[in-house]
């Protein structure tokens, strides 16, 4: 799975964003999302239910076999430096965590 983060920092002390990958299975939080029904070259654009937000944004692809997507990565600023990297960043991962895209301040002893 292709995954473009966008980062979002949110009011400090909330919950960040923990994402995972299990082949076809995306989870967010507590959340699993399914994608394998998405065939070869097809797109899909997940919708909210209620009021909801959905960590997905915008379509989902899959092109050359691999799902492509973007999720809101929300995270604590008062744990990061203060400017993050202009560039988005995209990570293949095809099982286990999504490692942490923040840059982090470093805590001293």
């Amino acid at each position: 799975m292709k995954i473009t983060i966008i980062p979002q920092a949110v009011a400090p002390g909330a919950v960040e964003t923990t994402v995972s990958v299990s082949g076809d299975i995306l989870t967010v939080g507590s959340h699993a999302y399914d994608l394998a029904a998405i065939p070869e070259g097809g797109i899909a654009t997940p919708e909210a239910e209620g009021n909801e937000a959905l960590p997905i944004v915008g379509p989902v692809t899959r092109t050359g076999g691999e799902i492509c997507l973007s999720v809101s990565y929300q995270y604590d600023p008062a744990t990061a430096v203060p400017h993050q990297p202009k560039d988005l960043v995209t990570v293949s991962i095809t099982s286990g965590a999504l490692p942490d895209p923040i840059t982090r301040l470093e805590i001293q002893p």
